[in-house]
């Protein structure tokens, strides 16, 4: 099995002066999810090379099992700091795509047109979308092939606008997640702030926050899996 992991290369806070990027823990725990299942596992982001990090999600308090795991992991982190550029991924040749989360994609994945193509070449051929936290927002301009939002009619969550307001980005972001996905026409559903939470609706997987990034890769294995065995 083939797994692309595609990551931000946006790393502005909007026009705050401060850093964003990727948030560490909803890429480590996803990627020991594949890797501990012998996935094989690319990562890309549009500008490739090293993906920027968001500064807050290598603090202490938000680190976890998996982000200690990947400090001490040299050859995760030398696989981080050389993405492939997105324009030169190949849907076909993967089973499903993940995409982690940060504020980062809300500016760049949610507007670039690789993303785009690739998302939508994924839909049509009934492979596997997983999105968490902030990379919901990736699908705001992805359709289905009958031009459709790809997420209208869908169950889906993403990160709450309570969640968003309680790290004081509500004015910062370019748009909220929640209500882009509710715009979009999607069935948006939440659990309580900062608890795991994942919906699954046929091949679209999202997951609420950082919490549900480790169930929300768990769930994209099991539907491979089950494919697989099909």
């Amino acid at each position: 099995m083939n797994i692309l992991m595609v990551l931000t290369s946006h790393d502005q806070l909007g026009d705050t002066g401060k850093k964003t990027g990727f948030w560490l823990e909803e890429f480590a725990a996803p990627y020991y999810v594949f890797v501990d299942a012998n996935v094989t596992v690319t990562l890309a982001s549009p500008k490739g090379g090293q993906p920027p990090l968001d500064p807050k999600s290598d603090e202490e308090q938000a680190q976890t099992d998996a982000t200690r795991r990947f400090s001490a992991d040299t050859r995760a982190q030398a696989a981080l700091a050389d993405t492939v550029p997105l324009g030169e991924i190949d849907p076909y040749d993967f089973d499903a795509v993940f995409y982690p989360g940060g504020h980062g994609p809300l500016w760049d994945l949610a507007e670039d047109t690789d993303s785009k193509t690739l998302l939508e070449a994924f839909y049509a051929a009934n492979k596997p979308i997983a999105a968490v936290c902030h990379a919901p927002g990736v699908l705001k301009n992805v359709n289905a092939p009958d031009g459709h939002p790809v997420v209208k009619g869908k169950k889906v969550t993403g990160f709450t606008n309570s969640e968003e307001e309680a790290v004081g980005l509500t004015q910062v972001v370019p748009f909220l997640v929640e209500d882009m996905l509710k715009a979009r026409g999607g069935e948006y559903s939440k659990a309580a702030d900062w608890a795991s939470y994942v919906v699954e609706d046929g091949h679209l997987i999202t997951g609420q926050n950082p919490a549900s990034s480790e169930a929300a890769a768990n769930a994209l294995l099991k539907r491979l899996q089950q494919e697989q065995k099909a």
